[in-house]
């Protein structure tokens, strides 16, 4: 059984009982006694030795870990906090006359973000100038739309002031935070790499910058493919989490077309890590859009149907796969239990009664009867839809 720690109040209690036990016929504790005084200081040095004991315990489990001791124990397995990288795209100026940009010339977004060109870039006459950048500082807010204004912060008298931003070619992560980095190295230690097993490709995926969340389909386009689904919620998050590019292969990957945009970075990324004869493919999952139609959702308050959206969301978040993809165990790929649903709404203040009476969904299957399971195309990731009040 655990070890119970004695309270404060405890250790007081047994320091002063000791102290009255060594001078019988004797009131040691009196309140400004010495005996007394001293008796509480030992027993707070006391208390403070047994809170250090409970902390060396809990660094010297993987699973309990924080700071330093974290990063040490996925170290040990080879697994290291992903840092902070730098978003990276090209700028399009229009040019008077033949002109040259320089690399490290500053270019400020229109919001103030600081922005460099890497490359020096060389125009032979007036036309479109193009230009790589990158962000100065690096994590997700250097990510830019594309068609956001751009300006040069010194201006050359034969370009244009002010560009446009196309997609980006690099995407800008924050440091990983403490748990997700943990949750990464503690799936190694349960489930150690085997040089290429499903899993492998999973915890390979969500060593990416940006990744939070990875799948793999062995086989998916063909014998010898293996197809590595994933998503950015963070760092795609105006975007539904959902990747942006094309999916497809790494660049140095010759038998298929390569990826774009998020899709050649993880391409990229898994290329060194997967077996030689494995064609790998990083591909976004499609949305599957689950809309349901819910009686007594009426007389619900805005607040209410939007805690209510959140609960769903936070289940198809925990629970929901693309179609076809390998899960471990007996768990079924893209499916989506109705109970879980219900469960969530139910949880939420203010919802009793209610009766989900319709659901339906843009790519997949939407079992027949009282169930009313959802089961995802191969492929396709649940998602909320609309929810119709009735």
């Amino acid at each position: 059984m655990p070890f119970s720690r004695p309270t404060l109040t405890q250790l007081r209690q047994q320091v002063a009982g000791d102290i009255s036990a060594a001078q019988p016929g004797a009131d040691p504790l009196l309140r400004f006694s010495n005996l007394g005084i001293i008796g509480k200081v030992i027993a707070a040095g006391l208390n403070g030795l047994y809170g250090y004991l409970d902390w060396i315990a809990l660094q010297g489990n993987p699973a309990t870990a924080t700071g330093e001791f974290a990063v040490m124990w996925g170290a040990l397995k080879g697994v290291f906090v992903k840092a902070a990288t730098q978003a990276a795209f090209a700028v399009s100026f229009t040019a008077t006359a033949a002109v040259t940009i320089a690399a490290n010339v500053s270019i400020v977004r229109s919001d103030g973000a600081l922005f460099v060109t890497t490359a020096s870039t060389t125009i032979g006459a007036a036309g479109t100038i193009t230009v790589p950048v990158q962000a100065v500082v690096a994590g997700s807010a250097g990510n830019t739309q594309a068609g956001a204004l751009m300006t040069l912060a010194a201006p050359n008298a034969f370009v244009q002031s002010t560009g446009v931003a196309g997609a980006l070619t690099a995407v800008g992560a924050d440091v990983e935070t403490e748990a997700a980095f943990k949750s990464r190295y503690l799936k190694v230690y349960a489930q150690p790499p085997q040089g290429g097993a499903a899993d492998d490709y999973v915890e390979w995926a969500e060593d990416a910058p940006g990744v939070t969340r990875a799948w793999c389909a062995p086989l998916a386009n063909g014998a010898g493919t293996v197809v590595v689904y994933f998503m950015m919620d963070d760092v795609e998050a105006a975007f539904g989490g959902f990747p942006q590019g094309t999916g497809g292969v790494a660049t140095a990957e010759t038998r298929a077309s390569a990826a774009t945009g998020d899709q050649l970075t993880v391409a990229n990324y898994l290329y060194p890590l997967r077996p030689v004869t494995a064609l790998v493919y990083a591909e976004a999952p499609g949305a599957n859009a689950i809309a349901m139609t819910i009686v007594g959702a009426a007389a619900w308050s805005s607040d209410t149907l939007a805690a209510v959206e959140t609960a769903i969301e936070a289940v198809l978040f925990s629970l929901g796969s693309p179609g076809g993809v390998y899960l471990p165990g007996d768990v079924t790929s893209g499916l989506i239990n109705l109970s879980a649903i219900e469960t969530a709404i139910a949880g939420v203040a203010g919802t009793a009664g209610f009766v989900i009476t319709v659901v339906s969904c843009s790519h997949g299957a939407v079992t027949p009867g009282s169930d009313g399971n959802i089961a995802s195309s191969a492929g396709y990731l649940p998602t909320l839809g609309v929810i119709t009040p009735a």
